[in-house]
Formats: C-alpha cells, structure tokens, sequence
C-alpha cells in the first residue's frame, strides 16, 4: 500500500497520468484513422456500383435513358432496404432501383467534374446514407445525367463500434500491463532505499554498527555520510564517557581524602562530616550516573543480552548475601534484549535485586520477558512488604524506611532515573511472593535464538 506522501506513488502517479495520456490519444487517432478507412472503403464500394450502373446506360435512338446493369446485390430490389440508385437530369424523367420505391434521392449536392463526391444524405424515413454522385455525359443525351448511389451507413457505424470496443480492451489491458510494469520497476528502482531503511533498523536495534551493503551509485554516497555521521555521534560519547570518568575521579578523590580525615574523630563535628561526605557520594554517584547513561543512550545500535547480566548478578549477590540464606531464581524468556548498555541494566538490576535481598526472607524472584518491543523484567521477594503509600515515595532521592538497613537512599532514585533516560519505567507494587515486587519498563532489541533459566538456593 503506498502512501499519499511516498515517493513511489508521486513517480507511479506522473508516468500513470502520461501513460493514460499517451494511450487515450494514441485510441482517438486509431479511431479515427479506422473510420475514415471504413468510410473510403464504403465509398470505394459504392463507386463500383455506380460505375456498373454507367456501364449499363445508354441513350436509345427516340432519346429515352434506358439502363440495363446488374448490380449483383439484391437490396436494390427491396423495397426501401436503404440501397439506392437514381439517374435524372433536366428535363429527363429520372431513371431509379426498386428499392426507392415512389422516393427520390437529392440531387442538389456539387460535384466535381469528371469524379464521384461521397456525401451525407437521408431518406424519407430519417435514416442516415452515405451517397456517391457523379455528372457523366452520355453520347446522345441532351445533358449532363447524374447518377447517384447511396447505402445505409448501419454497416459502417457496426464495424466501427465493433473495432472501438476491442481497442478500447486493448488499450485497457496494455494500460493495465504497463501500470503493472510501472509498479514493478518502482519497487525495483526504490529497492536500494528500503535496504538503506532495513540497515538503519538494524542499526538502531542493535544487530549493526554501520550500513553495510553494495549501494548502487546514486546511493553511495548517502550511505557514506551515514557512517561517518555514526562513526562522529560514537566519537562524541567516547569524548563525554572519558570527561565524566575524569570528573569522577577528580571528586571522589578529595571526597576520600576528607573521609579518611572525619574518621580520626568522634565528636559532632567529624560525624556531621561523615554524612556530608556520604551524602555528597551519593549526588556524585547519581548524576555521574545520569550523565553517564545520557551520553550512552546517544551511542545508536548499542544493545545487551538480558540474561547474560542477570546471572552475572545472581552469583555476585549470593556472595555478598551468603549469610542471609536467600536462593535467587532467575526465569528469562530466550534471546532477550535490552535496547541500552549492559552497565545500566546491571545498575538497575543490581540495586532492586540488592534491596530484594536485604528484605527477602528466603526467596527472590527475578522475571524478565518480552511485551511486544517493551522489556518487561519484575524482582518479588517474600519479605515484610511495604503500604502503598510508603512505596509511592521511595524513589524520592534519599528516602530510607528503616535505617538500620545499609544503603545511602538513592539507589531506587537512580533507578527510576536510568529508565527515564531510556523511555522506560521503574514501578513498585505487592508481591505474589508476599514481599514488595519491583518493575522495570525497558525498550528491547531485537531478539537471539539462545535463552537461559537458572535457579540457585
């Protein structure tokens, strides 16, 4: 289906409307060259009649016309059949067929000397004839005798009719032929451009880095400047992952300095240090994040397999949780992907996995599966669960429910901000499990044929 705005209907439309053009003349002249044939060969027809009706006149020694001529068509006989013949001149009784029965032929129409004039004429009933007349002087004759012959234009007009309908088939399946032709080179001629789309799908899920393929010239160098557009947008973020590496270290340096400093003392002082320090961590730790994932979102094609970083973090966690017992189930669909980086994934998942674990009794459940292009990945613990109320404000930077729990209170605002950044979403609701169930909404990639599930106690 093409659509109103494609270039393919604009080029089908112009050469269509020329195409209907062309042969919408082209029928008018083969009409119109095929009647005129039809109309001569008619005349030519009647001229014979009417030389054999010359043949067969003479002028008898009292003076009187007498005509003996075989014409050899019966409907000179028959009574007004609409094939007539007339000889008169002045003063002379006209000489007619039987088919004229007591009418008479027109004979006002000029004539040229010495040859047949085809013209119009009616009969009495308002029947249209076509009429060949010619002035010929006979030896004996007082003047000049006109002999007429005349025949039912019927005939004409039903081979003419006859030959229009099979030209107007004609023409219509040529039309029809050649639209289809037309459509064909279309799709055709535009091929290159929907591979040039189908690579830059690709691209943009991930399966590619840069267009790949043999492009005709005049696409060549569309293609070119692609890659190296993609080629400087991958420089770009290089440059602005190495400034915010940079900057990282730059900060967490002298922060770790002043930790090191607050920790020589217990009074009120180095203690209102330490939860500076560890709140200025955390802001650095959270918008190092952000900046980090913004400039990572720009990098197009990049892509990660889900349950690959998912394991990784299931055996990191249960070390680190060993001596809580807690068994971490991981079910994900086959080939899954995510539309981003691996780091984010995992800094996602790491902190909800993480705060699963610290809450859980004995039992996490980690979820990931594909909703038409959205990842949908859920965590369920069996722990204590939160009131809806408390949920709703967690992912409020800094917000801590109980804290005798270790954490700085950003993780799930780091969260929900990572899945902003990629047109995502981060949600908290009741588990099955009986605990609190987190749930993040991600762009996927295209899917691999290779899956995973795992349960570890």
């Amino acid at each position: 289906m093409l659509k109103t705005s494609s270039l393919a209907l604009r080029l089908v439309v112009a050469a269509g409307l020329w195409m209907a053009a062309a042969l919408a003349i082209g029928g008018f002249l083969l009409s119109s060259l095929f009647a005129g044939s039809a109309l001569r060969s008619f005349d030519a027809r009647l001229v014979v009649y009417l030389e054999a009706l010359v043949a067969g006149s003479e002028i008898d020694p009292t003076g009187v016309l007498a005509i003996d001529a075989a014409l050899g068509d019966p409907r000179f006989d028959q009574a007004l059949s609409g094939w007539y013949w007339q000889v008169s001149a002045p003063g002379m009784e006209a000489q007619r067929s039987r088919s004229l029965w007591d009418q008479t032929l027109a004979t006002d129409q000029a004539t040229l000397p010495g040859q047949a004039t085809g013209y119009d004429i009616g009969d009495a009933d308002g029947n249209r004839l076509r009429a060949v007349a010619r002035d010929i002087k006979l030896p004996g004759a007082p003047a000049a005798l006109r002999y007429i012959v005349a025949g039912g234009t019927g005939e004409i007009e039903a081979e003419i009719r006859g030959f229009n309908i099979a030209l107007a088939w004609s023409l219509s399946v040529l039309g029809a032929g050649l639209l289809i032709a037309l459509l064909v080179q279309v799709r055709y001629g535009l091929r290159p451009l929907r591979l040039v789309r189908q690579a830059l799908i690709a691209i943009r899920m991930g399966e590619a880095s840069r267009l790949e393929g043999d492009f005709p010239s005049e696409i060549a160098p569309l293609s070119n400047e692609l890659n190296n557009l993609l080629e400087h947008n991958a420089a770009v973020v290089e440059r602005a992952r190495t400034h915010v590496s940079n900057l990282a270290h730059a900060l967490k340096t002298p922060l770790a300095v002043l930790a090191n400093e607050a920790e020589r003392g217990e009074d009120a002082f180095a203690q209102t240090v330490r939860r500076q320090i560890a709140a200025m961590r955390g802001q650095v730790d959270h918008y190092l994040s952000r900046a980090r994932t913004a400039a990572a979102r720009g990098v197009i094609g990049i892509r990660t397999e889900v349950a690959p970083a998912i394991e990784d973090l299931r055996r990191t966690l249960l070390r680190l949780h060993r001596d809580r017992g807690v068994a971490i189930e991981v079910v994900c669909e086959p080939g899954l992907m995510f539309r981003g980086e691996r780091q984010d994934l995992e800094e996602m998942l790491g902190n909800l996995i993480d705060n699963a674990c610290k809450w859980g009794r004995s039992r996490i459940e980690v979820r990931a599966e594909r909703r038409e292009d959205r990842l949908h990945i859920t965590v369920d613990d069996d722990g204590p669960g939160l009131a809806s109320d408390d949920r709703d404000g967690l992912f409020q930077r800094g917000k801590r429910l109980d804290e005798r729990v270790p954490g700085s209170g950003h993780g799930l605002a780091i969260v929900r901000d990572i899945a902003e950044l990629y047109d995502g979403k981060a949600m908290l609701d009741a588990s099955p499990l009986g605990g609190l169930r987190a749930v993040l909404d991600l762009p996927a990639a295209a899917p691999r044929a290779t899956g995973y599930r795992e349960a570890s106690p």
